[in-house]
């Protein structure tokens, strides 16, 4: 708990630089400069893994090495680019100027979108604390995991949110029809990419594990479980994905929280159950691939619905 309070304090004074960074990209990107956020986060990235090397190999810090990693590639990631924004959009005037209509629109997104990853991350923590019931090798399994997990999908999660923005342009200038063969495109996309991965992480999934934890097999098993069982099924949360984009982007928050909560509810109580009346471990992945796959059907069946009207 020491530890783990250490490290938060840390990495949590660096977040006012997160939103610097984000906004910042935005703006370029609207501009057209996809480049520069990019060029950003590479050099932030690196930089964090070299004083990762730095302050635990060369002078060791304990757990205080990689916070203040972090903390270093906020601040350098951030800072940075949201001045070189400022200064290259030179023509924008910043006036102090309260929009009311404007902010209680921005605001209302904001917080739609805000409670939809609070819930997901509730739901990801009631499943964590039913995890770390089964002991240290299935938390460290599962911990390794949800990393390779994250990042595997990672792409199709960008597909959801850049469809977000396809589907808000596309409604605000009243062309319906591009809106749903852009959805037709979307699922293909998720799919192609989706299919590829699924087979390479369930081909490599002691080995990916194993690259955490080169020395426990315990927990290279079970990690290899755990991705093979989400692995084979990553296109499920890719279409999800497509799923919170296209309704984000007709503006249809409560839909998109709406299937979180299916996906999330479905995993935490199934979960629960199945490990109750004794299913095991085991249960607890299939759990999650049983909650994309109901979030999935709800999702086509309103999606027909909507075109419907």
């Amino acid at each position: 708990m020491g530890l783990a309070r250490t490290y938060l304090l840390i990495t949590i004074s660096g977040m006012p630089f997160a939103p610097l960074y984000n906004m910042a990209t935005v703006v370029l990107c609207a501009f057209g400069d996809s480049k520069t956020p990019l060029i950003a986060l590479i050099s932030a990235s690196t930089i964090n893994v070299a004083f990762d090397f730095l302050l635990v190999i060369v002078w060791p810090l304990g757990v205080k090495g990689p916070a203040i990693s972090t903390l270093v590639a906020q601040v350098l990631s951030g800072t940075p680019l949201a001045l070189y924004a400022l200064k290259k959009m030179n023509f924008l005037k910043l006036w102090l100027v309260f929009e009311k209509a404007l902010f209680n629109r921005i605001a209302k997104y904001s917080l739609l979108t805000s409670l939809q990853q609070s819930i997901m991350n509730f739901g990801i923590f009631l499943v964590q604390g039913l995890v770390n019931s089964f002991g240290v090798v299935t938390m460290a399994a599962f911990a390794i995991g949800v990393k390779i997990d994250t990042f595997a999908y990672m792409p199709a999660q960008e597909f959801g949110n850049a469809f977000a923005t396809y589907v808000a342009h596309n409604k605000e200038a009243n062309k319906i029809d591009r809106i749903r063969k852009g959805f037709r495109s979307a699922i293909v996309c998720s799919t192609i990419f989706s299919l590829p991965i699924s087979a390479l992480i369930y081909i490599f999934a002691p080995n990916l594990v194993a690259f955490f934890s080169d020395s426990d097999h315990s927990v290279i098993a079970q990690g290899a479980e755990y991705l093979r069982i989400e692995g084979l099924f990553y296109i499920l949360i890719g279409y999800l994905f497509i799923h919170y984009g296209f309704y984000r982007g007709l503006g249809r928050f409560y839909t998109s929280i709406f299937l979180t909560v299916v996906s999330l509810g479905t995993r935490v109580l199934l979960s629960y159950f199945l490990v109750w009346v004794g299913f095991g471990v085991t249960s607890i992945w299939w759990s999650i691939v049983i909650g994309w796959t109901i979030a999935d059907l709800f999702g086509f069946l309103i999606y027909r619905k909507t075109f419907k009207n």
